[in-house]
C-alpha cells in the first residue's frame, strides 16, 4: 500500500518539488499551504508522515505540530531556516520527531522521510509477539502503541514512545544520550544529543507527578537515563 504522505509549505514551488519527487517513489501525496488547513487534513485522514514548514500563515508549524499532538502520533518532519537552533530545538519541543535544514537537497529529504517510516513500519511485524507492561501506574501497550497512567491515557510522540519503549524494556540499563540517539533516532540522524535531551523532559512532564522527581525515566549524572523498575 503506498506511503501517504502530507507536504505542507506556502511556497507553492516547493511543494510541486517535493510532490512530484515523492510521487516518483511511488507515495500518495496530498498538499497544504497554510497552517489551518494542515491541521484540518490532518484531523481528516490518516497519514504516515507530515513534512511541515515552520513559517505558515494562519497557524504556525509550532502551532500546527502541537496542535497534532493533542490527537495524533503521526510522525511530523519540520523543515526549518538553515543554521536556525532555536527552530530545531522549539520544534522538537513541540512534538516534532525530526527536522530538515532548507534550503535542503530533495535526495535528502526523501531519505529521511523514508528512514522514519521504515522504522514506524517495523513495529508492526513484533506487534503479533508483543505485549502490556504495567510498573506502578504506568501501562505501557506495545501493540497499540499506547501510554496510560493510573488509568488516563498519555499522548505520547512516536519518538517519545520509542524512547520509553525500549527503557521500559531494559529496566535499570542505563543509555547515554549518544546510545539513545543512536538506537531511537538512527545513526543517520544528524542531529545531537540536545534531541535526546528534548524528548526525556517532554516524555517526564507527560508520565511523570513530579518531573522534576522522576519516578520511571530517572538520570544517572555523567552517564545517561534509564527505566527505573518498580
Amino acid at each position: 500500500m503506498a506511503k501517504k504522505v502530507l507536504v505542507v509549505d506556502d511556497e507553492k514551488l516547493i511543494v510541486k518539488g517535493i510532490r512530484f519527487s515523492l510521487e516518483q517513489d511511488g507515495m500518495e501525496v496530498d498538499c497544504a499551504y497554510d497552517g489551518e488547513e494542515a491541521l484540518n487534513m490532518v484531523r481528516e485522514k490518516d497519514y504516515d508522515i507530515v513534512l511541515l514548514d515552520v513559517m505558515l500563515p494562519r497557524l504556525t508549524g509550532f502551532e500546527v505540530c502541537q496542535a497534532i499532538r493533542e490527537f495524533s502520533s503521526v510522525p511530523v518532519v519540520m523543515l526549518t531556516a538553515k543554521g536556525d537552533d532555536m527552530d530545531k530545538i522549539l520544534g522538537l519541543e513541540y512534538g516534532a520527531d525530526d527536522y530538515i535544514t532548507k534550503p535542503f537537497n530533495i535526495l535528502e529529504v526523501k531519505a529521511r522521510l523514508k528512514a522514519i517510516m521504515r522504522r514506524t513500519a517495523r513495529k508492526a511485524p513484533e506487534e503479533s509477539k508483543s505485549k502490556v507492561v504495567e510498573a506502578g501506574d504506568l501501562r505501557l501497550d506495545c501493540e497499540g502503541r499506547r501510554v496510560s497512567i493510573a488509568g488516563k491515557e498519555v499522548n505520547l510522540t512516536a519518538k517519545e514512545f520509542d524512547v520509553l519503549e525500549l527503557l521500559v524494556f531494559n529496566p535499570n540499563k542505563v543509555y547515554s544520550r549518544e546510545n539513545l540517539l543512536n538506537i531511537v533516532w538512527g545513526y543517520e540522524y544528524p542531529g545531537d544529543v540536545r534531541t535526546v535531551d528534548v524528548h526525556i523532559r517532554r516524555l517526564r512532564e507527560k508520565i511523570e507527578a513530579n518531573p522534576s522527581e522522576p519516578r520511571y525515566v530517572h538520570t544517572k549524572w555523567g552517564v545517561g537515563y534509564y527505566f527505573q523498575q518498580t
